[in-house]
């Protein structure tokens, strides 16, 4: 067999390709001057590749002023050492090494809480502020018990978010749930709590004794998508608290939407913060869901959107009772659920 690259210069070059197809025929295990030199032997093996077949046409140039490679030489001309580096350089860029794949959210549960959630045939009493616990007597006399969620919450993922809502539940902060309405719902969608406003309306009173929630301008916040029934998150894109109370320095928001299936969700992801899954009374989630709400006709849809396009304010103010339930849901009950052993890590359907 050929003992150094000279065997090279006698074949043909009519093409980059032609010259790659002519190297195959060389076994490195033939070429013993490849012993002294495997610097050589790795720019040969180079030419195999589609990053490097231009190189081999300048480093092997068609002409009688080839410098020969004779055994022991364990030299190279500069303008080799040049295209070889090149050829490395060529090789790390096209194949990239793999990057680390990024952890999953740690979706533990760190705590539990229950939310009681009752319909009155009859509605609120007008003119009646409740107490801060709530007290059914204040809001319905005749109250009838949908039933109790039981709802994980992910502390480890997003504690801030987490340990609001559970002072929100306890009342813990000042202010709490109980006693406030279920004031949207989006059949197959998702429905909306703990709206802030009045008491004697049903809305929430503003808590002002919670840390200010820095975790919806956070990245890992957002990292769950709301892809089931029954996946709790704090409303950021659907908060419908009044302006007046967000633009308060001392605002904190306390809405919260809990997905009803049995369908995804896909256009809450990114928007608002999952801290939290049902994992006991979807059936009291699918009764919500059923509830029948005000649905404008399409007729008014239609002025509604020509007054909006007009600037008219009062068209966003006719759309603050669209999807309204028609019979009073409202949370009758709340707060935490003392585990000795939390489940760790559970699978969500």
């Amino acid at each position: 067999g050929p003992t150094d690259l000279s065997v090279v210069k006698n074949f043909p070059f009519p093409s980059t390709s032609s010259l790659s197809r002519s190297l195959s025929h060389i076994h490195i295990s033939q070429c013993s001057s490849f012993t002294h030199s495997p610097t050589m032997a790795f720019a040969l093996l180079s030419t195999y590749s589609s990053s490097a077949a231009a190189i081999t046409t300048a480093l092997l140039p068609p002409h009688h002023n080839y410098r020969r490679f004779r055994s022991g030489d364990t030299t190279l001309p500069r303008r080799s050492l040049l295209l070889l580096s090149t050829s490395l350089s060529l090789s790390t860029a096209i194949n990239p090494p793999p990057s680390p794949a990024s952890p999953s959210p740690d979706t533990t549960i760190t705590d539990r809480v229950f939310i009681d959630f009752s319909i009155c045939p009859t509605n609120f009493l007008p003119n009646r502020e409740s107490t801060d616990d709530g007290s059914d007597s204040l809001l319905c006399s005749d109250s009838v018990l949908l039933g109790r969620l039981v709802i994980g919450l992910y502390g480890h993922l997003v504690p801030i978010t987490v340990s609001n809502f559970k002072s929100m539940c306890t009342g813990s902060c000042g202010s709490s749930y109980k006693g406030t309405l279920v004031h949207k719902i989006f059949p197959g969608q998702f429905f909306l709590a703990g709206r802030q406003g009045r008491r004697d309306k049903g809305e929430v009173r503003p808590p002002l004794q919670l840390p200010r929630n820095t975790e919806s301008v956070k990245s890992d916040s957002f990292l769950l998508s709301h892809s089931r029934g029954g996946v709790v998150s704090l409303c950021l894109s659907e908060n419908d608290d009044d302006d007046d109370l967000k633009l308060d320095p001392d605002y904190h928001n306390v809405e919260f939407l809990i997905t009803t299936g049995p369908g995804p969700c896909p256009q809450l992801d990114s928007k608002n913060i999952v801290f939290g899954t049902v994992l006991e009374g979807l059936d009291v989630v699918a009764a919500i869901s059923s509830t029948p709400t005000y649905k404008p006709s399409e007729r008014i849809r239609q002025f509604n959107d020509l007054a909006k396009f007009l600037g008219d304010e009062r068209a966003q103010n006719a759309r603050t009772i669209w999807n309204r339930p028609l019979q009073t849901v409202y949370i009758s009950g709340c707060g935490e659920l003392k585990v000795a052993k939390p489940s760790l890590s559970p699978t969500l359907p």
